[in-house]
């Protein structure tokens, strides 16, 4: 049994109820809001797929935000939609790729050129292409952008790391 002194004492030293002291728990949680939004930004622009393999580079520029075409082992892919398959772009004599030609000028009007007045629009693209992509198919793939109008065509890499 504890004498009523001592509680009263125990109470009016550690307060009658407990709590947390919540300002500074609100201030180290907008710390954190304010660290997470600055360092969100510093993220690749690349979508990066694992059925991809992407070749290595020792470029130090970081990519814009551009249409992505990724070329997977058995597909063409832009903006997450399947435009056609490795095997038809590589038995078809046609040097450039119908349905992606399609699919990019209709992108063309949703992304903005860099143009001056008087001057074509620079519209970009990045192939993401797997590393054992044949030639003749990126080439076909290349061909079809230009054509249907972007005219600066990247090709991503992944930073290879130096020793």
């Amino acid at each position: 049994m504890i004498p009523y002194r001592l509680k009263r004492h125990r109470r009016r030293k550690h307060g009658g109820d407990s709590h947390m002291a919540l300002v500074p728990f609100i201030d180290m949680l907008t710390i954190l809001v304010v660290f997470l939004l600055v360092h969100t930004s510093d993220v690749d622009l690349i979508p990066n797929t694992k059925s991809i393999v992407i070749p290595q580079s020792i470029s130090d520029i970081k990519p814009r935000e551009t249409v992505v075409v990724m070329v997977t082992k058995n597909e063409l892919v832009v903006n997450g939609q399947t435009v056609a398959t490795i095997t038809d772009i590589a038995r078809s004599s046609n040097p450039t790729v119908d349905s992606l030609e399609k699919v990019l000028r209709s992108q063309a009007d949703r992304v903005l050129g860099s143009s001056t007045p008087g001057a074509p629009a620079e519209r970009e693209v990045t192939i993401m292409g797997d590393k054992a992509l044949p030639y003749n198919v990126l080439k076909k793939i290349m061909a079809t952008c230009t054509q249907a109008s972007f005219t600066k065509v990247s090709l991503a890499v992944l930073e290879k790391e130096r020793v």
